[in-house]
């Protein structure tokens, strides 16, 4: 079914994309290579602070990776969603993540929460900026930006809590250990604006090129991108957004740009959010191949408490086996005592 449906958008977008080339290829034409190089450097940026928004919601659920290993989880697993359905590229979010000792039902939440944050925050954007470059485009579509402002109260961590632990019990799975704090949710919603900021200039950069460049036209880029790529987000029959972004990011650029030239600036910004993904794969593979993800103990990346109670239980269930009940510290000594019992020779 899914891939019937891929097949029909594709087939229709192939069809407009001949349609409106003789429109589409002048306007390309004028586009600078400098402009596009500006918009690759901006959709980098822009995948690192979601890929930073990402961290900072799972760090405040308890595991604090490095950036490195949240770069190499992230970029490699985003490549699933050019396959239709984002459900792969979910898939890989969740198991390169638990082959860092993530919990499965946390890292699966971390995406949600990640993911609702970006789709919310493009949406409020979008609810901002479009009447201020489009009072016509707004209104069309305010039933969409109006429901923005509501979602993003169920986001609050205190709702937002309660609604992860209710997913989770209706799957079968245990509760999360502790709740999005505010602190965390204001870092993952502060690199996501920045985010969304960095997504702006990607469009501005070949928009500008086209048409005037000034600050209504970069607020109706803003806008209008953040408007598609939320809507894109909750389409995830299609890989990427692919065919949905780019006709609401046509129909959003109309106030500015008729259907071919906007059609051209919409297929340059998928080009270059492409060629974004594939760059920061390959950097996170170099990456890897230098220093294996084998040589990173993945106990390391564990609470300290969580690995001392594991050892405990573990000394717990030897003594048990023997018939042997474990001495307490003040008998044994402890650590500190038997460290300081060792000969400097055994401390070296």
């Amino acid at each position: 079914m899914r891939s019937g449906l891929l097949a029909i958008i594709l087939a229709f977008c192939c069809y407009v994309l001949a349609t409106e080339w003789p429109k589409v290829r002048p306007t390309l034409g004028q586009m600078h290579v400098y402009s596009l190089a500006g918009s690759f450097v901006a959709a980098m940026l822009a995948s690192g602070c979601m890929m930073l928004a990402w961290r900072a919601i799972l760090a405040d659920l308890g595991s604090d990776l490095p950036p490195s290993v949240t770069a190499r989880i992230t970029f490699l697993s985003q490549l699933g969603k050019y396959v239709p359905g984002a459900i792969w590229s979910f898939a890989a979010h969740v198991e390169l993540g638990h082959d860092y000792q993530v919990p499965r039902r946390r890292g699966a939440a971390s995406v949600i929460v990640a993911m609702a944050i970006a789709v919310v925050a493009g949406l409020l954007i979008a609810a901002v900026l479009l009447p201020l470059a489009s009072p016509d485009l707004a209104r069309r579509y305010m039933l969409v930006l109006a429901v923005a402002p509501f979602i993003a109260v169920c986001l609050t961590p205190p709702i937002l809590h309660r609604v992860l632990n209710l997913a989770l019990r209706l799957i079968k799975h245990e509760p999360l250990e502790q709740p999005v704090s505010w602190r965390g949710f204001g870092v993952a919603l502060a690199w996501t604006m920045l985010g969304w900021l960095m997504f702006g200039l990607q469009v501005w950069a070949p928009l500008a090129d086209v048409t005037r460049a000034d600050g209504h036209t970069f607020s109706l880029a803003l806008g209008a991108y953040a408007f598609a790529c939320s809507m894109a987000l909750l389409l995830v029959v299609f890989p990427s957004g692919i065919g949905a972004r780019e006709a609401l990011l046509v129909a959003a650029l109309a106030p500015v740009l008729p259907a071919g030239p906007a059609l051209a600036v919409a297929l340059a910004a998928r080009l270059v959010t492409t060629a974004s993904d594939l760059a920061w794969a390959s950097v996170v593979l170099i990456a890897g191949s230098t220093v294996s993800a084998k040589i990173m103990a993945p106990a390391k990346y564990a609470a300290p408490a969580r690995i001392a109670a594991l050892r405990g239980r573990g000394r717990h269930r030897k003594s048990s086996k023997l018939g042997l009940r474990p001495a307490p510290p003040e008998q044994t000594g402890g650590i500190p005592a038997i460290a300081a019992q060792a000969s400097p020779g055994q401390e070296a």
